[in-house]
């Protein structure tokens, strides 16, 4: 039979490469559309897109099984009008493309998954968000509250729609695990700020499983929080990552030296002093079991 084609836009970052492996184990032929294409040993096609354009990528879309949607610019950068200008674009713009292929294709795909953030919420202090949630506030929330109007006003009659707002993926290759974790490694990993904020963490193994039902499961669309159950406080992670690392107490850091460690790194000091208390609910009422529901536990595997 037919390998069933995935189109994974913007797949060419750390999700991406981690979701199309997964894929590939599954007997899945999948296209990657990406600024800058090249040759793969993997069996992996890439094709070039603009993240804004309709073009010859179109090909690709018709009779593809389904559409990943990836693209955007990352957030780990000072927060500049400029910079906030290009986040936003490479999101909207992106979803705008993929919906106006739509109207191309004789057969688009049966499923479109997007991409979205639990930073729609705002900065929630200690209040659980679950999908029902109301709709926080600041530059972040804009950000996202632009991306997902884009995907729901999308024309796509024949094709199920499924909205993952992503938390913080756990993985010691990529996102900002791996920048944290080399922090605690020079005996930098203290608690944050007041250290009270929340991260909605998930490993990318149950990332990988979630992105698979949400192509896979005919019973799931709408919008979902893509993490796991038990987030946990800034403090709590720090402490769990240096235990992973077999680092000792770490000094806490101030507000005044993230703010001054931010510069320095040319990220956006609001990244590490703001939070959120997440619950996957509808993936749990779905049924949905979680491989590493515990902090403990899943940095113990990533650093095995």
């Amino acid at each position: 039979m037919k390998p069933r084609k995935i189109i994974l836009a913007g797949g060419s970052g750390f999700l991406g490469q981690s979701l199309a492996k997964e894929l590939l184990k599954r007997n899945y032929e999948v296209v990657v559309l990406t600024r800058r294409p090249r040759e793969r040993g993997d069996g992996v096609r890439e094709v070039e897109w603009s993240g804004a354009h309709v073009d010859e990528w179109i090909n690709f879309l018709d009779g593809a099984d389904a559409i990943v949607n990836l693209t955007g610019r990352s957030v780990n950068c000072r927060h500049t009008p400029e910079n906030i200008h290009e986040i936003n674009e490479s999101r909207v713009n992106s979803v705008r493309a993929i919906s106006l292929a739509f109207d191309h294709v004789k057969n688009p795909p049966r499923v479109w998954v997007q991409s979205g953030s639990l930073a729609l919420y705002g900065d929630t202090d200690d209040r659980w968000c679950d999908e029902n949630a109301p709709v926080g506030q600041g530059e972040a929330v804009e950000t996202c509250k632009l991306w997902e109007g884009a995907f729901n006003s999308a024309n796509a009659p024949d094709t199920r729609k499924v909205l993952l707002r992503i938390g913080f993926v756990l993985d010691r290759d990529g996102g900002a695990l791996s920048v944290l974790g080399n922090l605690a490694k020079w005996f930098l990993g203290g608690a944050v700020g007041s250290g009270r904020q929340y991260i909605s963490w998930i490993h990318l193994a149950d990332m990988n499983r979630i992105f698979l039902d949400a192509i896979e499961r005919e019973d799931l669309s709408g919008a979902f929080n893509a993490t796991g159950p038990n987030p946990s406080t800034n403090a709590e992670f720090m402490r769990e990552l240096r235990r992973a690392l077999h680092r000792p107490w770490s000094p806490p850091v101030p507000v005044w030296a993230v703010h001054f460690g931010s510069w320095l790194m040319q990220t956006e000091p609001s990244l590490a002093l703001t939070g959120r208390r997440c619950a996957p609910k509808k993936f749990m009422d779905a049924g949905f079991k979680f491989q590493f529901p515990e902090l403990r536990g899943a940095l113990a595997d990533i650093y095995k």
